[in-house]
C-alpha cells in the first residue's frame, strides 16, 4: 500500500515554489535567527582565536576538565589559606611528662606480654667478617690469552 503511493508520487511534476515566497521566507528567517558565526573581521581576532583554541583543548570533555581545574583551585586556596601553621604547631607543642612516658612504657610491655614476645628483643648478634679471598680457584685455571 506505501509503495503504492509512493510510486504516485513519483510519477507527479514537481511544481517550482513562486519566487515571493521563497524571499518572503528567507527574509523572515534571517529577522528570527541571527547568524550563529561572527563576521570574518571578528573570528579571526588574537583574543578569539585563543579562545577557540582552549575551547578545542578541552571539547572532549569540557566539564570533566573544568571540574578538575576547580578541584585545582580549591586545593591551592586551602594550601595558601593554612599558611605555616605545622611550624606553628611543632614550635608550640609540650614534651611528654615522665608519668605519661611510664604509662606508655607499661602499655608496651603489657602489650608483648599478651601477645608472647619476649620484655626485650634480643639483641643482633653481629655480622661476622669475611677475609675478602676469592671463594674459588677459578682465576687461576683461566688461560691467559
Amino acid at each position: 500500500m506505501n509503495d503504492d503511493f509512493e510510486k504516485r508520487l513519483q510519477r507527479q511534476p514537481l511544481r517550482p515554489v513562486p519566487g515571493q515566497w521563497r524571499s518572503e521566507i528567507l527574509a523572515a528567517a534571517q529577522t528570527v535567527a541571527p547568524s550563529r558565526h561572527p563576521s570574518p573581521a571578528t573570528r579571526y581576532t588574537l583574543l578569539s582565536g585563543f579562545g577557540f583554541r582552549i575551547l578545542s583543548l578541552f571539547w572532549p570533555s569540557p566539564y570533566a576538565w573544568g571540574g578538575l581545574a576547580a578541584a585545582w583551585v580549591l586545593i591551592l586556596i586551602v594550601n595558601l589559606s593554612s599558611g605555616d601553621r605545622p611550624a606553628v604547631m611543632a614550635q608550640t607543642s609540650t614534651p611528654l611528662s615522665p608519668q605519661l612516658m611510664a604509662a606508655v612504657r607499661e602499655q608496651q610491655r603489657m602489650l608483648a606480654e599478651l601477645i608472647g614476645q619476649p620484655e626485650s628483643p634480643p639483641v643482633a648478634d653481629r655480622p661476622k667478617l669475611h677475609s675478602l679471598q676469592p671463594r674459588s680457584d677459578r682465576h687461576a685455571r683461566v688461560p691467559a690469552v
